[in-house]
């Protein structure tokens, strides 16, 4: 009986020290060499009203965001692109078709001075844009310096999924070390590297079989496959840590006024931190002024987000997007955007939202009926269904 009393204490006791260094697993865990991720994305939101109106109204919104980075412990180079377009119709018999868009298309390249050393960077960026109605299409080049780094820990997470759906089917047995989901994520991160050697068609078999060795051998046949779903078939989003501040000047060649040569200063900050493995908090601002005699211009963005994990097919994404503009020339511009959307991802690639948000535009103009159309003195609510494809 006493040996029984023993062998139980002892079980209860391993199981409780498994839980607890799980549990002390974070992002913060990876150590980055060199890694790369990327998202692409393509939203469609649609809305059609009918009846006691004179026409049907319809409003149609498509938009477009990429955002590719490779890093290492020398250099970051990232490609972002940002773009939407939307087509209405009011409701009214006068109302005509309306078509806008608009893009940013941006490369910065960070290059650290002596990564072993310090953070300390220097940065070139050239960013491209086009909206409707321009004279030219905007173009500017920035170079400047930085300090701190921002490291992508996704492979991590990825990591941390696959050990947890493995233990939970009793798949995989007995402690996980730091160490192992260390190798076991520098493994994930080199998918493109297996995919470039073995081709699309064969290589999961190959990092299956590494990631398997990295564990000690232990995955079974069964445990390949729920591997392969989770890396494959589910959606992990992408997570972050760290932070960097940069300053740098340089010139907008050309603008959508069709102005050109204008010198400019800019100032950005980013903040990443994964509060916990399934709750991600960023913020990245900037600041740019453009400085022309008489015509000088500030714009100031924030964009700040938090996502939740509900499920591992159910995210909860929040966003706050503040934009400031002043000009010699014009009123003080100021917008607030607070959206909040459930998204359930029907597969890896496809996704279904729900998004409810709030926006407050302060353009110190006053709507009197009569002299000026500016109807934006009151809050906007928003609620749209999306449907969202991932490309990449």
């Amino acid at each position: 009986m006493k040996s029984t009393i023993t062998a139980v204490s002892a079980a209860v006791g391993m199981l409780l020290s498994s839980v607890t260094f799980a549990e002390q697993i974070s992002m913060f865990d990876y150590d980055e060499a060199t890694s790369a991720y990327e998202d692409a994305y393509l939203d469609a939101q649609f809305d059609l009203r009918d009846g006691n109106q004179d026409q049907a109204s319809y409003n149609a919104v498509v938009s477009a965001n990429y955002d590719r980075v490779f890093s290492s412990a020398d250099r970051n180079t990232r490609i972002d692109f940002v773009g939407d377009t939307n087509i209405s119709q009011g409701p009214n018999k006068n109302d005509e078709r309306k078509e806008n868009y608009q893009a940013l298309a941006s490369l910065t390249n960070d290059m650290y001075f002596s990564p072993k050393v310090n953070d300390f960077f220097w940065y070139g960026k050239a960013e491209v844009g086009a909206q409707t109605d321009m004279e030219d299409p905007f173009t500017k080049l920035t170079v400047g310096l930085g300090y701190g780094r921002v490291v992508n820990a996704t492979p991590m997470a990825k990591a941390i999924r696959v050990v947890q759906s493995l233990q939970e089917r009793g798949l995989l047995r007995g402690n996980v070390s730091r160490e192992t989901y260390q190798k076991v994520a520098q493994v994930i991160a080199k998918e493109p590297v297996y995919r470039s050697r073995y081709g699309s068609a064969d290589y999961a078999e190959y990092w299956l079989e590494d990631i398997g060795k990295t564990l000690g051998g232990q995955l079974s046949a069964r445990g390949a496959i729920k591997s392969y779903d989770v890396l494959i078939n589910e959606r992990i989003s992408t997570r972050k840590y760290g932070w960097l501040v940069r300053a740098g000047v340089g010139a907008v060649l050309t603008n959508y006024d069709g102005s050109d040569s204008k010198p400019a200063l800019e100032v950005g900050a980013e903040y990443h931190y994964p509060i916990n493995n399934q709750t991600q908090f960023s913020n990245e601002a900037i600041l740019t002024a453009v400085l022309d005699d008489g015509d000088n211009g500030f714009n100031a963005n924030n964009t700040m987000s938090l996502t939740y994990e509900l499920r591992d097919n159910i995210d909860w994404e929040n966003a706050w997007l503040l934009t400031y503009a002043a000009s010699d020339k014009s009123e003080d511009l100021m917008t607030n955007s607070l959206r909040s959307t459930f998204r359930y991802y029907v597969s890896n690639s496809i996704s279904l939202s729900v998004t409810g948000g709030l926006s407050k535009t302060e353009d110190n103009i006053d709507y009197d009926g009569t002299t000026n159309t500016n109807r934006n003195d009151d809050v906007d609510t928003t609620f749209h269904v999306g449907l969202t494809y991932r490309l990449k």
